[in-house]
């Protein structure tokens, strides 16, 4: 069975940066009370005219060129999102469309800010059957969209941004493997409660604020320091590796104090863990293809070297992997 890889990888970020000065002129809230509790001083925000497929087709586009590919080589497109242009068509047609990909499948996928891990473990399955050939993985959120600005708990949290892969089949940066896993009755927890089949807009839910993202972030940050690594280890047992076999952690972009949390119960080092946070905010499933572009492009990662992607979010959802590099 050959092996999958990632050929390519990308990101693209609006213009427009959100301060924590800003946002002090919003709502109640401080510059310092945003930095100790999340890590975040900044986040990138999409013009009026951008939308999700804009960021994801731009973030393709660099993966693309840097896989040394072209659209038609592409088989599949998956688009992991939580804020798709709309309902319907898919995200992913878009940006098939978009950086004409005539002959790729596409389809979105949404396990909220595990949806990026989520698409590498269906791309890698696909790629080693030989289903496909070369699958384009694009994280994409335009969370600006459905974040409430008069929610101090939650709008200093959420930005913008795409992030993208290009995987096939490669002996380089391999994909080792890939564990991921759901527990729907936290559902709760983390939602956009109207705009569904539930609760479709109406004058009630608007004016209930209901379009927004809510979020109980104590339950979050409880299952996230559990979940990530009780995955992690568990991903690391089908692989016959340990924590020390590990050289950087690309977390889900959520909160620094969560990723401390994770990273002190695995025992990793923080000059073993790749941050952004602090520029992007929390960009669900665009915050890991973001920071892992960032650290590829910057020369962090050796050949040999392991590498652990860790995420999780609403449905409550969780993903990990690990990529040779």
């Amino acid at each position: 069975m050959q092996q999958a890889g990632i050929l390519g990888w990308g990101y693209h970020l609006p213009s427009r940066v959100l301060t924590n000065r800003e946002l002090e002129q919003m709502v109640e809230t401080s510059d310092e009370w945003i930095r100790t509790r999340t890590g975040i001083r900044e986040r990138r925000i999409a013009a009026a005219a951008e939308a999700t497929s804009d960021l994801a087709s731009a973030a393709a586009k660099v993966a693309l060129a840097q896989a040394e590919l072209v659209p038609t080589d592409i088989d599949l497109i998956i688009v992991a999102t939580v804020t798709p242009d709309m309902a319907f068509p898919a995200t992913a047609c878009l940006v098939q469309a978009n950086i004409g990909a005539t002959r790729a499948a596409a389809f979105d996928l949404s396990a909220a800010c595990s949806g990026f891990i989520y698409g590498i473990a269906l791309a890698k399955s696909m790629i080693e059957t030989g289903a496909i050939r070369n699958c384009l993985l694009i994280g994409a959120e335009t969370l600006s969209r459905i974040t409430d600005y008069e929610d101090r708990s939650t709008c200093v949290l959420f930005g913008d941004g795409a992030g993208a892969l290009v995987l096939g089949p490669s002996k380089k940066h391999v994909l080792l493997a890939v564990e991921v896993g759901a527990d729907g009755t936290g559902g709760h927890v983390l939602q956009q409660p109207a705009g569904g089949s539930r609760r479709p807009a109406s004058v009630e839910t608007l004016a209930a604020r209901q379009h927004f993202v809510k979020m109980d972030g104590q339950e979050v940050f409880r299952f996230a320091i559990s979940k990530v690594p009780e995955a992690t280890l568990h991903l690391l047992s089908k692989t016959g590796l340990c924590v020390q076999d590990i050289a950087w952690f690309v977390p889900h972009q959520a909160n620094q104090r969560i990723i401390d949390s994770v990273a002190r119960r695995l025992g990793l080092s923080a000059e073993q863990i790749i941050i952004n946070l602090q520029h992007y905010g929390n960009v669900s499933n665009a915050s890991i293809p973001i920071a892992l572009a960032e650290a590829a492009i910057s020369g962090s990662f050796q050949a040999g070297q392991n590498i652990l992607l860790a995420g999780f979010g609403g449905g409550l959802t969780w993903g990990a992997g690990l990529v040779q590099w």
